[in-house]
């Protein structure tokens, strides 16, 4: 079997479209990032200006004490808030963007199958031998991309259960010096 100019352009056009899909939803994240973080530029700059003013109207030390050990635990609190989204949003871009690889992956391993089935099929008498090495070549290779996907899953779930712990450990630690306060 030959494979045609339309066939060569229709995978190309598929290629292109992947391609951009993935690339229109690492910009998603990336808009997500940008924003999440003006927003909390914002915010920080406009509490602090807040906070300054406080501290320098306060009457005596124990004053700006308190607003010192006040202002401790909504910090904490607003950081742990933020690693939340910031996990969300990498989550949900790595998980759009690892469903498209996938699939493009799974399609080009489905065709380069197919190709090599086309051509063990035809292959001259005598070359049997070489066939066998190409089917356990493509078997052995198919092994290796199943374990490297699989891998990836568990990295992405690893660094994921991170996240999640250290902000839980950020909101234990803001919640015991809210208390303290």
């Amino acid at each position: 079997m030959f494979v045609t100019p339309e066939q060569i352009t229709a995978a190309n056009q598929a290629n292109l479209e992947a391609i951009k899909s993935a690339s229109s939803k690492a910009y998603t994240g990336l808009e997500k990032m940008v924003e999440l973080n003006m927003a909390a530029s914002k915010a920080v700059m406009n509490e602090s200006f807040a906070h300054v003013q406080a501290v320098m109207e306060a009457k005596d030390p124990q004053q700006v004490l308190a607003l010192q050990a006040g202002l401790l635990a909504p910090m904490a609190e607003k950081a742990a808030a933020y690693g939340r989204h910031v996990q969300t949003i990498v989550t949900e871009a790595t998980a759009d963007l690892t469903k498209t690889f996938e699939g493009k992956a799974a399609e080009g391993q489905k065709a380069f199958a197919d190709a090599m089935e086309n051509m063990t099929k035809n292959a001259p008498a005598g070359t049997e031998t070489a066939v066998a090495a190409i089917k356990t070549a493509m078997s052995n290779s198919q092994s290796a991309i199943e374990a490297a996907q699989k891998a990836a899953k568990q990295v992405v779930s690893m660094a994921e259960a991170n996240i999640a712990a250290v902000t839980e450990q950020a909101l234990n630690a803001a919640s015991t010096v809210s208390k303290k306060a």
